[in-house]
């Protein structure tokens, strides 16, 4: 591991205090001590004032110069170390022994009005010792990406980082020429990922430290249980995330969306979704729908998340096979059982959140219909979002809104079968109606308005992002003045679109 590169100091800045520093006091050999870069004229763009309370912070000092000078990296909190963090990573298929925070770093640790602790975090607040020649800085346009979408996926109740700002710092960053340059503070339960456990296993006995330290952090149930036998907490451990990360991409199935870079630095312990670089929500459902410009094979594609989440998860198995058994040959076959459930685990959240979609129950719901409706969605093209929501429609008597996704010809006996399925279980139209509403969202982040959003915000006018993170953070309530924010992105919009590992 390289040496610890003494460039930060115990801040003096007053604006945000109480910071812990947990992960770097027990692990510091997987940290290097830094400072983040000056920022030349740095402006608050955005602030998550109801987070900030939820993490004790005074809003008012949030926003003042100090304040602002902490979430752009170029002032440490008081009594904070920040650390820029060390691990490795697969990917798109391939092994990097050294990735690392190369434009972020970690300020330390809250603990939130639930008593949950929390990291605290910078993306783009300037180079670290792992920035392997990049420049370590971040643009608006992404950061606000980032900001938006994750405050949507927390509204939709999945897993998630949260934004807390995004600060401009009034640096030309150079992507496609010069662009403003910004900062983001994400919160997060923590920030150990799949790659933190590839790069210890590589360090030696780092590694039990690392494992005690995720098991009492995230799954803190676990540590009664002995080190040692065929109940051991590392095997229960990880059994835990298998669980979490099976849940969490059912969930991101559910709702049509697609990470894009699901490499295993990306694969959280804690099984929340990380890193909304070149994300995207379907329109037409496509289980082969790629948005990211730099996926050419289609690794990522929507359809394949399930299998990829799988494969990082036996990259994880492998880092802990000298914790669970004495023997090479009998911790595989621990963990292999373990893995072998991921599919049956994933399908059973997937199933019943599929049935809650269509209003019926999860337990007596025939796989044959949901099967079918998918069948019929990819055939036409149909909207993912929208289908759904169309459905409740239909059983309200309006079938106009799903006349426009499915010729009624094509879908009329798959309606059919699912009326006559929800007759048998009992459920009554309206009732029904309003129990999909209440989990098929109306409105997501449309990759045409997100992206319209943030050339306007590059461009200097915020009103465009600040009226769309208001709409898809109420993603459930039909509002008539927000109708255009429930329309599918026009063909000759969706032929071209591409996201971007953006920085």
């Amino acid at each position: 591991m390289m040496a610890a590169i003494p460039n930060s100091t115990t801040g003096t800045n007053t604006a945000v205090s109480g910071l812990d520093s947990t992960f770097a006091d027990e692990l510091g050999v997987l940290t290097v001590p830094w400072q983040g870069a000056p920022a030349p004229d740095p402006k608050l763009l955005v602030l998550n004032e109801q987070l900030a309370a939820s993490l004790r912070l005074d809003v008012a000092a949030l926003r003042s110069e100090d304040g602002v000078a902490v979430l752009s990296g170029s002032a440490a909190p008081a009594g904070a170390r920040p650390v820029a963090m060390a691990y490795a990573g697969h990917q798109f298929g391939g092994y990097a022994p050294l990735l690392g925070d190369g434009r972020a770093l970690l300020l330390g640790e809250l603990t939130d009005t639930d008593g949950r602790r929390v990291d605290l975090h910078l993306k783009g607040s300037g180079p670290t010792p792992f920035s392997r020649g990049g420049d370590g800085f971040a643009v608006v346009g992404p950061m606000l990406r980032e900001y938006l979408v994750s405050e949507a996926m927390y509204a939709l109740g999945i897993p998630t980082t949260r934004a807390l700002s995004v600060v401009a710092t009034g640096r030309h960053v150079y992507r496609n020429g010069a662009e403003p340059g910004a900062v983001l503070a994400r919160v997060a339960a923590g920030h150990l990922r799949v790659g933190t456990f590839e790069f210890a296993v590589r360090q030696g006995e780092v590694l039990v430290s690392l494992a005690d330290y995720a098991i009492a952090r995230h799954y803190p149930e676990l540590t009664e249980l002995p080190a040692t036998g065929e109940r051991n907490r590392y095997l229960a451990f990880f059994e835990a995330v298998v669980e979490a990360q099976a849940s969490l991409v059912a969930r991101w199935m559910l709702t049509g969306f697609v990470h894009g870079v699901m490499n295993t630095d990306n694969t959280t312990i804690s099984g929340e979704t990380i890193d909304y670089g070149p994300c995207a929500f379907l329109d037409a459902f496509d289980p082969g729908a790629v948005f990211s410009s730099i996926d050419d094979g289609g690794r990522y594609a929507f359809g394949n998340q399930p299998a990829v989440l799988k494969w990082n998860l036996a990259r994880f198995a492998e880092t802990l096979l000298t914790l669970i058994e004495s023997t090479p040959d009998d911790a595989i076959a621990a963990v292999s059982a373990v893995l072998d459930t991921f599919d049956e685990r994933y399908d059973g959240h997937y199933t019943a959140g599929m049935a809650a979609k269509l209003g019926m129950d999860g337990e007596h719901i025939d796989r044959t219909l949901i099967d079918d409706l998918l069948t019929l969605m990819a055939q036409h093209g149909a909207d993912w979002t929208g289908t759904f929501r169309a459905l409740a429609d239909e059983l309200r008597e309006n079938s106009a809104p799903l006349d426009g996704l499915v010729p009624r010809e094509h879908i009329g006996p798959w309606l059919e079968r699912w009326r006559d399925a929800l007759t048998k279980q009992g459920h009554e139209a309206a009732q029904t109606a309003e129990a999909m509403d209440r989990v098929n969202p109306l409105y997501i982040p449309r990759n045409h308005q997100l992206d319209a959003a943030l050339r306007a915000a590059t461009d200097g006018d915020l009103a465009p992002f600040e009226k769309l993170l208001e709409v898809v953070t109420h993603p459930f309530d039909r509002r008539d003045e927000w109708s255009a924010y429930a329309t599918p992105a026009p063909t000759v919009f969706t032929e071209s679109f591409q996201t971007f590992c953006g920085t």
